[in-house]
């Protein structure tokens, strides 16, 4: 009953179900009329095609007959053994999502063993260990991959995994705690309270933090004054962040949504909000341990220490 919001959706399928079957039987019971006796010759029931092609009422075969009940024993028997009955049970107490969990368990069963082996390991050790880098590699591919791509190269609004920039810091515990706990990234807007012109202001600021050549650096210089009063509490008096609240640095050139002009306009004006899911519930500490060595593992090693 688990799949229905109301339990008439139960008692409609297995009366659809059983009403099905049982039409069959009937329509079987009303054919199985027709007798003949040894040498007796069938009526023609008066349907001729062709000119001389006549349809005769003849009995329905022993063999025919005998394989349709057998499905209908068939049928009824499965519908008690299974859900077919959605509203009564089933015998076997059996369901998709009950099979499903029990072949899981019995897969997470011989992988645990494999998961505590690393689990007990730090994090750096387990990046150098070419086994547990290809399981982590197998995980990243099924649950990552999506946001991050196949590379980890991520794309706009999904950072990039293998350039060692990271908002809340590239730490093995860092990692850990991202998987973990998952991240909430958001920038309020500031279109409204800044309007148009200082919007491009400071985003033109922005860009000359960032090493940008193209830049107008009268817009610069007046958007300097308005993110010393405003942006500085999350990104600092040298616009190079704040890890503990995953405000990026703006002095890398290293960008989540683009550095562009129109693209960090975009960005003041509407703010952003970017949601990366907590996994620890979903794949539990040893499949995290692993992933959290497989990205770490994806760094320059020059950056591993950060």
């Amino acid at each position: 009953m688990d799949d229905f919001t109301s339990s008439f959706w139960g008692y409609f399928i297995a009366a659809v179900s059983l009403g099905g079957i049982f039409y069959c039987a009937y329509i079987l019971a009303t054919q199985m009329k027709v007798k003949l006796k040894k040498g007796e010759k069938a009526d023609v029931t008066g349907h001729v095609w062709d000119g001389d092609l006549e349809e005769y009422n003849n009995p329905l075969p022993g063999w025919w007959v005998g394989m349709f009940v057998l499905t209908i024993i068939f049928a009824l028997v499965y519908l008690a053994l299974y859900p077919g009955l959605v509203a009564f049970g089933n015998l076997k107490n059996w369901s998709a999502v009950g099979q499903y969990k029990t072949e899981v368990a019995k897969v997470e069963q011989k992988t645990n063993v494999l998961y505590a082996k690393y689990s007990a390991l730090p994090i750096p050790e387990v990046a150098q260990t070419p086994e547990a880098i290809a399981m982590g590699k197998n995980l990243f591919q099924t649950y990552c991959v999506q946001c991050h791509g196949s590379d980890a190269r991520g794309a706009k609004g999904f950072p990039n995994l293998t350039d060692g920039d990271w908002l809340y810091g590239g730490t093995p515990e860092k990692i850990k705690e991202t998987l973990n706990l998952g991240r909430h990234g958001q920038m309020p807007p500031f279109g409204a309270v800044f309007g148009e012109e200082k919007v491009r202001d400071v985003a033109n600021y922005v860009m000359k933090l960032s090493g940008n050549t193209a830049v107008n650096n009268v817009r610069a210089e007046r958007g300097a004054n308005t993110f010393a009063q405003v942006c500085v509490a999350c990104h600092g008096t040298d616009g190079k962040g704040n890890k503990d609240l995953g405000a990026p640095n703006l002095t890398d050139n290293v960008w989540l949504y683009g550095g562009s002009e129109n693209t960090i306009v975009e960005t003041i004006t509407n703010g952003r909000n970017n949601v990366m899911p907590a996994w620890k519930e979903f794949l539990g500490d040893g499949k995290v341990h692993l992933l959290a060595a497989y990205v770490f593992s994806l760094r320059p090693t020059t950056e591993q220490a950060k």
